[in-house]
């Protein structure tokens, strides 16, 4: 799938456009604050080599993703593999593993309270959403939700962990 000009029109004008189950969603594009976390944690993943996994916890910053009920953009997402070479260059249409979602002020429900639910039903195995004012570390799992204080190590469902 390529992306939609309007899609591409609105990254150009400073919008991120999403869209969960049909509703479309728009923010504004992150702040220096939010990127610095986002690096920070992108440096914190690693395989964890205590536990036999074949994924090689590939991540990817920002990219736009088509799941089957929407189409997001999350902040870093997490993958066993690369994507194949036919998919870089649009919407990446494999699952991840994980993703991590950054909360930006004033979307504070975006990230909290619509990203969560949306992303499991999707498939996705771990979502982790950080907020970088109260340092609250929210890991939603199918039957499971933790919430701890950053910094903390996660260990993933799929053999990688990551330092929020």
């Amino acid at each position: 799938m390529s992306l939609s000009p309007i899609l591409l029109q609105a990254s150009e004008l400073g919008i991120r456009l999403e869209i969960v189950n049909g509703l479309p969603i728009w923010e504004a594009q992150p702040v220096y604050r939010h990127q610095k976390q986002v690096e920070r944690i992108v440096q914190g993943i690693t395989r964890n080599d205590q536990v036999q996994s074949g994924c090689a916890c590939i991540h990817a910053v920002d990219v736009y993703i088509q799941f089957p009920n929407g189409l997001k953009r999350p902040d870093i997402s997490i993958f066993c593999r690369e994507p194949s070479e036919e998919e870089q260059d649009s919407a990446l249409t494999m699952i991840p593993e994980a993703v991590i979602e950054v909360v930006s002020k004033g979307f504070e429900a975006k990230d909290l309270e619509i990203g969560p639910p949306f992303y499991l039903s999707q498939g996705v195995r771990d979502v982790i959403v950080f907020d970088p004012l109260t340092l609250l570390v929210l890991h939603v799992r199918k039957y499971r939700t933790t919430r701890q204080v950053s910094p903390v190590l996660i260990e993933l469902e799929c053999g990688c962990q990551v330092l929020v």
